[in-house]
């Protein structure tokens, strides 16, 4: 009886085993699948978005859908799209922060997948903040927890579009090494990049979805 038991809890074990095995096997699988079909599929150009502060949509509403949905359009390359994963909330102390190593650690990581993938950025006010400071921009690098973009993946940033840009408005663009892949566009009225009087104005920017655009191409 005892030696039935035993066999029966070393049949059950090796079941347990067995079944373990079979999952870790599974998951590397599946895991190496996606590795190769990432590497596989990589689109010419990325383009990665920092919305504004609370916008709503997935890329952001005011810019980054109706940005992406022209881009498709217009760009002469494969095209995909990330959103920047942080807080966009000004009353966080981390957002800025935590937008600039999501966003340097996304170019990383798609550059070791697709070496050959370049980016255009695009940043609406509090998200054109993170841009800047993903580029090094020097008012924003002297803030805590700000992430710059290694020296040596710079290059890789084909175009870089700024919307409502708050830095604009104290006189700082990016460093000089974009200043010919970047267009800053302010509507006006908008008291956040250019001072005006008409809060309405910061989230007027459907006229700039097509010269951005055709900006954006004429870089790739």
């Amino acid at each position: 009886m005892v030696n039935r038991k035993v066999s029966l809890f070393e049949k059950r074990r090796a079941a347990r085993v067995f079944a373990v095995l079979l999952l870790v096997v599974g998951v590397t699988a599946t895991t190496n699948l996606g590795m190769h079909a990432s590497a596989d599929d990589c689109a010419e150009v990325e383009v990665i978005v920092a919305r504004g502060t609370h916008e709503p949509g997935f890329l952001g509403s005011v810019i980054g859908d109706p940005l992406y949905d022209t881009l498709l359009q217009t760009l002469p390359v494969s095209v995909d799209a990330y959103r920047v994963n942080y807080p966009a909330d000004l009353l966080d102390p981390a957002s800025l922060s935590r937008g600039t190593q999501d966003l340097t650690d996304r170019v990383i990581q798609q550059s070791a997948w697709c070496p050959d993938q370049r980016f255009i950025l695009v940043g609406y006010s509090q998200g054109a903040a993170v841009v800047h400071g993903v580029l090094g921009t020097g008012i924003v690098t002297t803030l805590p927890g700000i992430y710059p973009l290694p020296g040596d993946l710079q290059w890789k940033v084909a175009a870089v579009l700024l919307f409502g840009d708050p830095l604009r408005l104290i006189g700082w663009s990016v460093p000089g090494h974009f200043g010919w892949r970047t267009a800053d566009y302010c509507a006006g009225g908008d008291p956040v990049c250019g001072g005006g009087i008409d809060p309405t104005q910061h989230s007027n920017y459907g006229w700039a979805m097509w010269p951005a655009a055709w900006f954006a191409a004429s870089r790739v």
